[in-house]
């Protein structure tokens, strides 16, 4: 069971590695939103995997709070993008 936990930690560091990626060459500001938030919900999958990993449910606590601050970071970001589209008009 051990070369299982290497090979999904490894697979969520390769997605967070393209993640990162995405953010820091996104053309759009709206392409670093959606890295961002990708990223976000793969640090949760990251803290699920480690609740799973070290038995305590203390991490799941952890990362229900971590998803409901990213999902309020992503509707801040939306607005923002949302404003900053009607400025234009």
């Amino acid at each position: 069971m051990d070369w299982l936990n290497y090979v999904v930690f490894s697979l969520m560091g390769l997605g967070i590695l393209f993640t990162v990626i995405r953010f820091i060459a996104g053309p759009k500001l709206s392409d670093r939103v959606v890295s961002l938030d990708t990223f976000n919900m793969i640090v949760i999958g990251v803290i699920a995997v480690l609740a799973l990993v070290f038995d305590s449910a203390l991490y799941l606590d952890i990362a229900i709070v971590y998803a409901v601050l990213a999902f309020l970071e992503t509707v801040v970001f939306a607005r923002y993008l949302e404003g900053k589209n009607n400025d234009n008009r």
